[in-house]
């Protein structure tokens, strides 16, 4: 899968002049930015270039280092303009900031760079009089995008929706528009945020910023629908994508957001599963929502659930969230972890079950003589009160376990 470099859309001719022409005036570097710290119109140089502004030409965006530490100034917050230091690690020379907003809404920032970090009160105005200009000419051409973005967003959450007649109605109407080609395999991801101090705007914008590049692959042609904590990204293929692939995508758009946003964002990635019809949309969408569910919960999966890997997770994990509590637990397996060594004879009774009960690779996994392990099982027995050749008990202390790994640490000793 070829995915397209995550770079801001480049600014149109009209904003482009805007920008030559302050550059021109001051004699120094001016760039625009959208709200991610991405490039959107550049100035040529003036002598002024540092190895930052060098490289976020060659690649199309800065590094992420440099993108972090320009948000960790809190630009996106200012309500006027402001200098940021310079870092030398970085390769970053000072720059002069200023918030472009109407009516509040952060469009972008413009940034000159400034070594001295000085300015000249007729710098500082003919500054702010093209901060006005661009800032009405961004706003144009957000609200253009911004309907763009909502006729996809209402098509894509028709796809996935419960209404049979809309989803049919949805797929007539996005072929119509060309946004839907002949592909019929479907793959649907969410990308969830926790409730953060991140302003909505902010987040929204990461969020596509994160999944633009995979609407247009060379493997895969997609929709994507932002809300204010989640995000969807329907794609459609000639074929069902390969693990890896899929992995590989995930992995990149937490990387997107975790540079866009604070580490209090916790985005996770639901990973649905894969159909052969447009039509199962929906499924693999309720699909996604578990397996987001179970990114949310198990630290294991690293923020990544796929619902084909969940297994009886996935059963586990439609369940309502106040009924996904400790008194599913079962009282015998409350009891083993409750008991003297529990810790120890809980782990040994997993490695047991997932190895199908063979002594000799349960042993081998733990590290122990299988005269240990014989012991140990007694133990559990006795604690417990239940047989380990009956394969009801088995199944019994093995759901029990799986709803362990879904709970708050120390829950399943709970009552």
């Amino acid at each position: 899968m070829t995915v397209r470099l995550q770079r801001a859309r480049p600014g149109s001719p009209e904003l482009q002049a805007l920008v030559d022409e302050l550059a021109e005036r001051l004699g120094r570097s001016v760039a625009v930015d959208d709200p991610l710290v991405r490039m959107v119109c550049t100035s040529r140089h003036f002598g002024d270039e540092d190895p930052v502004r060098i490289g976020t030409l060659l690649q199309g965006r800065a590094d992420n280092a440099a993108i972090r530490y320009v948000l960790a100034q809190g630009v996106t917050q200012w309500s006027r303009p402001g200098f940021i230091d310079g870092r030398d690690d970085l390769g970053l020379l000072p720059r002069y900031v200023v918030p472009l907003r109407e009516r509040g809404h952060l469009l972008g920032l413009l940034v000159v760079v400034v070594p001295e970090k000085a300015l000249g009160e007729q710098e500082v105005t003919a500054i702010a009089r093209a901060a006005d200009a661009m800032s009405a000419q961004m706003h144009g051409e957000q609200i253009a995008a911004d309907t763009r973005r909502a006729d996809e967003r209402d098509l894509a959450l028709e796809l996935v929706g419960a209404d049979v007649a809309a989803r049919t109605t949805a797929r007539r109407r996005g072929k119509e528009m060309g946004l839907l080609g002949a592909a019929e395999h479907v793959l649907v991801t969410v990308v969830q945020l926790s409730c953060g101090t991140e302003l909505v705007r902010h987040s929204e914008a990461a969020l596509w910023a994160a999944l633009e590049g995979y609407r247009q692959t060379r493997s895969a042609q997609g929709l994507i629908a932002i809300g204010k904590e989640r995000a969807i990204l329907l794609q459609l293929r000639d074929r069902p994508p390969h693990p890896d692939e899929v992995s590989a995508q995930s992995a990149r758009i937490l990387g997107e957001l975790r540079t866009f946003l604070a580490p209090s964002a916790e985005p996770v990635i639901g990973i649905g599963g894969r159909h052969a019809r447009l039509d199962d949309a929906w499924t693999s969408y309720e699909q996604a929502l578990v397996a987001a569910r179970a990114a949310r919960r198990l630290p294991s999966l690293k923020s990544t659930g796929d619902w084909e890997l969940l297994g009886e997770l996935a059963v586990l994990l439609q369940l309502p969230e106040h009924a996904l509590n400790a008194s599913l637990v079962p009282k015998p397996l409350r009891t083993l972890t409750e008991a003297h060594g529990g810790d120890r004879l809980r782990d040994t009774l997993r490695c047991f079950l997932e190895h199908a009960g063979s002594i000799p690779k349960t042993a081998e996994t733990l590290g122990i003589h299988r005269t240990s392990l014989y012991y140990r099982l007694r133990q559990i027995q006795e604690i417990t009160g239940l047989d380990l050749d009956d394969g009801a008990h088995r199944l019994t202390l093995h759901l029990g376990l799986r709803v362990g790994e879904l709970l708050e640490p120390g829950a399943v000793g709970a009552v």
